[in-house]
């Protein structure tokens, strides 16, 4: 399921809007994904996010 997700919005180049466990707000457009990590880019700028540290990842799009 989560795999899925992440694909779908990864090949559809939704922007999405990422919360993490300590209450940060992330937003961009996810380019890659493992068991791991994710990484969002936005504004020409890539960050490597944490799966552990992920709360919700809500897509701008249904």
């Amino acid at each position: 399921m989560q795999d899925a997700f992440l694909n779908h919005v990864r090949k559809t180049k939704v922007p999405v809007t990422i919360f993490l466990i300590n209450g940060v707000k992330l937003q961009g457009v996810i380019t890659w994904f493992d068991n791991f990590c994710v990484l969002l880019r936005r504004d020409g700028q890539s960050q490597l996010v944490y799966k552990h540290a992920i709360s919700t990842i809500m897509p701008s799009q249904p």
